[in-house]
């Protein structure tokens, strides 16, 4: 096995897979463009979704790359060997192209080959599709386990999961709703411990085998009548866990202790007074998170990624308390520095925006101090109410109130019992519990998805309001100022919803101005046209896009136009997909322009007919 650093790790599966005729393309954004299902890109297929549903890549059938994403659904995991808020995946992409042969073998190559990874054949387990008893049209993956048998995996090496078609998980993937695209996936797992031989038969539960690499195949579609037909066009969709290969390849049991984290967590084992590994731990990767997520210009608020970062920072902060740090400031910025410094050289937009990053976590530190004095406050009043009109032994602050601390103002239910118990007061946790389950739920909902991948929808009409955002974007250029850009949007086929950088409320004018400028557009049954080209001629044609470097050295361009004029109403670098024509579309009618963060406004707008 090579010994390898982070660096070397991520260019040696680039290359390997630029050898197998994969186009290398950059990491998108960790903001989703155009999908109303997720807070962030939680897997490196997510940007991809398009191409996996049939649309064309500017840059071939074969991709690869390595991208950045976050998911919070299991934060309270965060600290242990492996689980991180923020982290990278390594994928490689098949369109149509090749299917699980090459898959399972070119991943068994780049793994145990010397001249790759060289990772000991005997340390390898494998997953597969174990059928579902509810859907007898999709049989036990056979044909999965026999390619790795003929690889050289031992049949007790190879677990079959049943079940789990409707639940999305145990070797399944998909669909994103009710119907669409889906299939049988097969895992890759390694025996980490060094002291103690890998067991001769594979047990999943075992926590002795980590998960490295997810092979799906996408080779179904569900239709409305719950019965799964083969695709036409079947796909190939991996994700390797970068970080977990890291730990493996370094010879450590902890992606803490490898170099993705080792100059941060030097830092603040020099700046806190207690040694407790798991609170070190959770602030390295929440501000490591938070710093990826500034960098895309993510500031805390309370909605959307903006909440999801402002609960990483204060919970930072109150890890940071519970190991005594004597200078938090100095601390956040050391470690935003030692972040910064580590990944840039991968990750350029960390270090341009450096003063940004540092501005706005400092900012959020001193509101939380803040907020947290009010809190005390708060919870002086709950505690004098409490003993002023209850018995010695009635004397209890509800889960609700406790809850309350800890969403308003940052409370850990730890600080609240402590102080409670202090003048005599009990505190609920069973009610406080269930409050907090309740809020992780909707947490997890919102940054994982309402389904395993994250597929977006792609109706007629979620589709006309994803082209409508390049006319409104056009629109809003036009009567407010080229410095307008697009900073995300959010569809569903009820509404569109779409932020953009201006400093000021827009006034009944400008409103009314925009919407006659879409409404010409749609009036006058606008085309579009979609072109592959290189980003230079893209950039050349006028053509603009916050999400033009997805795409690697090749974009797709979409011109909407008056087909009668050849007059151009909007012309972006964009994923798609896209009406092919205007006609029937109703009215454009905007229904709610707001502040969504510092310099960004948000407009909710609809169709009418």
């Amino acid at each position: 096995m090579k010994h390898l650093t982070s660096d070397q790790l991520r260019t040696m599966y680039l290359e390997f897979f630029r050898e197998k005729g994969h186009a290398v393309i950059p990491s998108s954004s960790l903001i989703p463009e155009n999908d109303p299902t997720v807070l962030f890109t939680t897997a490196g297929m997510h940007p991809l979704v398009p191409f996996l549903l049939g649309q064309t890549h500017a840059a071939g059938k074969r991709l690869a790359n390595f991208q950045k994403c976050i998911r919070t659904g299991d934060i309270d995991e965060v600290g242990d060997s492996t689980h991180l808020t923020y982290f990278e995946m390594l994928g490689n992409w098949s369109l149509g192209d090749y299917f699980k042969p090459e898959s399972i073998q070119w991943s068994w190559e780049f793994l145990t080959s010397k001249e790759w990874i060289g990772l000991s054949p005997d340390r390898i387990a494998i997953t597969c599709f174990g059928g579902d008893k509810r859907h007898p049209d999709l049989p036990v993956d056979k044909e999965a386990a026999q390619i790795w048998q003929n690889l050289g995996v031992k049949p007790d090496r190879i677990a079959f999961l049943e079940g789990g078609v409707e639940e999305s998980k145990l070797n399944w993937w998909g669909p994103a709703g009710q119907t669409g695209p889906c299939g049988p996936d097969t895992e890759i797992f390694y025996w980490v411990p060094d002291d103690i031989p890998a067991p001769d038969k594979f047990d999943p539960d075992d926590e002795g085998w980590v998960e490295i690499w997810n092979n799906v195949f996408m080779q179904y579609n569900k239709n409305e009548s719950s019965q799964f037909e083969q695709l036409e066009q079947k796909n190939v969709d991996t994700g390797l866990g970068f970080a977990r290969l890291v730990m493996v390849l370094q010879s450590v049991d902890n992606v803490y202790d490898t170099d993705l984290f080792e100059p941060i967590m030097t830092v603040i084992d020099q700046r806190t007074n207690i040694d407790d590994i798991k609170a070190k731990r959770i602030i390295a990767d929440h501000l490591r998170t938070a710093v990826f997520l500034l960098a895309e210009k993510v500031v805390p608020s309370n909605v959307d990624q903006g909440y999801v970062l402002r609960r990483i920072i204060r919970r930072t902060v109150r890890f940071m308390r519970l190991l005594e740090v004597a200078d938090e400031t100095k601390l956040l910025n050391e470690v935003i520095e030692a972040v910064i410094k580590k990944y840039s050289p991968v990750f350029p937009e960390l270090a341009e925006n450096q003063d940004f990053i540092e501005l706005e976590l400092t900012q959020e530190h001193e509101k939380f101090n803040i907020a947290v004095s009010k809190g005390i406050k708060e919870f002086e009043k709950y505690l004098k109410d409490i003993k002023d009109n209850n018995p010695p032994e009635k004397q209890i602050l509800s889960g609700r109130l406790a809850f309350k601390l800890y969403d308003t103002y940052g409370f850990p239910i730890e600080m609240t019992t402590e102080l409670a118990e202090e003048v005599g007061i009990k505190v609920d946790r069973e009610g406080f519990d269930k409050a907090f389950a309740k809020h992780q739920e909707l947490s997890r909902e919102a940054s994982a998805g309402k389904f395993k991948g994250g597929l977006a929808d792609n109706s007629e009409i979620t589709t006309a309001y994803h082209s409508l955002t390049h006319i409104l974007h056009a629109a809003l250029r036009d009567v407010l100022g080229n410095h307008v850009e697009q900073r995300g949007s959010n569809i569903t086929a009820d509404r569109l919803r779409f932020d953009f950088s201006h400093p000021d409320k827009l006034t009944d004018t400008e409103k009314k101005q925009i919407e006659d400028w879409v409404n010409h557009a749609i009036s006058n049954q606008f085309a579009v046209k979609q072109e592959e080209m290189s980003i230079e001629d893209a950039l050349a044609t006028g053509a603009i896009g916050l999400f033009k470097d997805k795409y690697g050295g090749n974009v797709t361009v979409y011109t909407m136009y008056n087909p009668e004029t050849d007059e151009i109403y909007s012309r972006e670098i964009c994923g798609g997909p896209h009406i092919e024509t205007a006609q029937d579309l109703g009215k454009f009618k905007i229904k709610k322009e707001e502040s969504s963060s510092a310099g960004i406004r948000r407009i909710k707008a609809v169709l009418e007919k």
